[in-house]
């Protein structure tokens, strides 16, 4: 009886298992691409607006990546995920010593659509780019490492400008802060600027 009992146990553990891990795998998933990030200046745009101001464009520090939803299980009906949510980090040189700032950014963008690729992208202002390098212009040699995860449909992605570093930005080491923040292109000058390079972000309706 024993003997008999020990495959039955075990049988009962696979089937479980199995179970598990098929219900798993019928669970919303993504297939996607992300490449490596890359950051750049950008002057500040001159948007107009009437009267006679005097203005001085100053450099911003702009962060972007390219990603590619491909697909999505279930199968999406439309040809549109819901959402992709972006964290990013962004590592600076302390200004103020030794070491780096590690800058956190969680952003959500909507109406994906499959196949395509889109741009996704943070900022530094003129201001945190003085604050940081102590002048106007901005460089990036003030930015050590990029990098940030996209969650689609419950998988998620990473991208790292560091690849010899994995996962830096889950390090002990680095003084998170907010002194500078992160903006999302929404919160800057560039919101209506290239519209359809980069994926809509939603927005807060509170």
């Amino acid at each position: 009886m024993i003997i008999r009992a020990i495959p039955r146990v075990l049988s009962a553990s696979l089937l479980a298992v199995f179970f598990a891990t098929g219900t798993s795998s019928v669970c919303a998933q993504a297939k996607m691409k992300v490449d490596k990030p890359e950051f750049d200046d950008l002057k500040s745009p001159d948007l107009g607006g009437g009267g006679k101001k005097n203005f001085t464009g100053k450099d911003w520090l702009e962060v972007e990546v390219k990603f590619n939803v491909a697909d999505v299980r279930p199968a999406s009906k439309d040809g549109f995920v819901d959402q992709a949510e972006i964290r990013w980090y962004v590592a600076v040189e302390n200004p103020g010593g030794e070491g780096f700032w590690l800058l956190e950014k969680q952003v959500t963008h909507v109406n994906i659509e499959l196949g395509e690729d889109f741009y996704a992208s943070v900022y530094l202002s003129p201001a945190s780019v003085k604050r940081l390098s102590g002048r106007d212009r901005a460089s990036k040699s003030i930015v050590w490492g990029v990098a940030g995860e996209i969650t689609v449909a419950g998988t998620t992605e990473s991208f790292n400008s560091q690849p010899s570093k994995k996962e830096w930005w889950k390090a002990g080491s680095l003084s998170r802060t907010d002194k500078v923040p992160l903006l999302n292109k929404d919160e800057t000058p560039f919101k209506a600027l290239w519209w359809d390079r980069y994926a809509e972000i939603k927005q807060d309706r509170r």
